[in-house]
């Protein structure tokens, strides 16, 4: 499954995240009835966490876990606070503190817990960590996605890169792994007794994310300010069934946002993918099927546009398909564009390649989809760019 690697700055966080199995990233509060970008990337992360993800701690250099997302009522993250996703509701007074699925720590520097996360140990959290230069070079070509760590609080990577965390924990623990000592080789577990007090809670109120509500709260007219808004209203429809956004882009084992896309270099000149995922063979996972790339724009894409998300056609060609450009599908969002981008994607998103060895075979690949966005009073719709009747959610 896919992993997250959390960033705690305290001992006492680390502990209390682990030991019961919940996990809140803080915020900056809204300005103003907006959310800012940052805010709106973190809800996208948590919308596309999924029951059986994997879960690990990040603090001085040292990597903890292993832990594992539970469901709950048939998802792994929730709102702390019913409202908690709208951006005209302060988290002061917001709630009630029983209301709080973690509990209010709003801080003074204006952020608060908005979103929420559980999970449990597999089999424990180890109190041992592993270094992160050990971590790195056990298996240095499956690490893509914590090389490029900054300025984050959270990291999320793929089952290859997931696998390879999980076996360098497990190799450091394996004393602790054949025998447990609760408070000494592992962290003790109080995830029970906290995650069936987040079950009452959840099914007695309204705690599902509403990234419409963010969607909403950053509308301008028929269009979003943020393009980071969009990508967290693309994310959290396609894990849905029946939206629109499943309508035209399809269902996808994997999903995650801001997926690095060019060689190492320092990480603020690195290019970002806006929306990355694959999706498996049926009934053979983890073997994939299919990759999916997504450029968006929240205003009127144009011919760079069409080239940049060719770029990252080229950059999964190389990283991650092994040359067979079947495997990927490429799209396009935005909210219009510009008149001659769909007769010019029609001819640069084309890609002649070679498939098998003996016989050699010539094969084209024009799987380049543009996508259109709009948002109405109920959240966003996306339809496919000249059809007129849209596919409500």
């Amino acid at each position: 499954m896919a992993g997250y690697l959390f960033l705690v700055n305290s001992e006492g966080s680390l502990r209390d995240c682990m030991e019961t199995g919940t996990y809140s990233t803080l915020v900056r509060n809204p300005r103003h009835g907006v959310w800012s970008s940052p805010a709106e990337g973190t809800l996208a992360d948590y919308a596309t966490m999924s029951p059986g993800d994997n879960v690990y701690f990040f603090r001085q250099r040292r990597i903890y876990g292993v832990g594992e997302m539970i469901s709950i009522d048939g998802v792994s993250s929730f709102e702390n606070f019913p409202g908690a996703s709208r951006p005209d509701v302060e988290s002061d007074g917001a709630a009630q503190n029983d209301e709080w699925l973690v509990g209010d720590k709003t801080n003074h520097d204006g952020k608060s817990q908005r979103w929420v996360c559980v999970f449990r140990g597999a089999p424990d959290f180890f109190t041992a960590g592993v270094d992160m230069d050990d971590v790195l070079a056990s298996e240095p070509g499956a690490f893509r996605i914590l090389r490029a760590m900054w300025k984050l609080s959270f990291i999320k990577f793929d089952d290859e890169e997931n696998q390879a965390f999980k076996n360098a924990i497990y190799k450091a623990n394996q004393a602790a792994l054949a025998s447990p000592q609760p408070g000494h080789t592992v962290f003790e577990n109080r995830q029970g007794v906290t995650h069936s007090r987040i079950a009452d809670l959840v099914s007695t109120g309204d705690y599902a994310l509403n990234a419409e509500a963010v969607v909403l709260g950053c509308r301008n007219d028929n269009r979003l300010r943020h393009e980071m808004a969009l990508e967290a209203g693309l994310l959290a429809q396609l894990t849905r069934e029946g939206s629109s956004a499943r309508a035209a882009i399809g269902s996808w084992d994997y999903l995650s946002h801001q997926v690095v896309a060019s060689p190492f270099k320092p990480v603020d000149y690195m290019d970002k993918m806006d929306v990355f995922g694959y999706r498996w063979i049926p009934s053979y996972r983890p073997t994939i099927a299919e990759y999916l790339v997504c450029e968006l724009k929240k205003d009127t894409a144009s011919r760079h546009d069409v080239e940049q998300t060719m770029k990252y056609v080229d950059w999964i060609r190389d990283e991650y398909a092994h040359g067979d450009y079947s495997m990927i599908a490429a799209y396009l969002v935005a909210a219009d564009f510009a008149s001659d981008v769909a007769e010019f994607a029609s001819g640069i998103g084309k890609r002649s390649f070679m498939t098998q060895r003996r016989p050699a075979r010539s094969q084209e690949w024009s799987n380049l989809n543009l996508i259109r966005y709009s948002v109405t009073d109920e959240g966003l719709i996306f339809t496919p760019a000249g059809v007129l009747e849209v596919v409500q959610i």
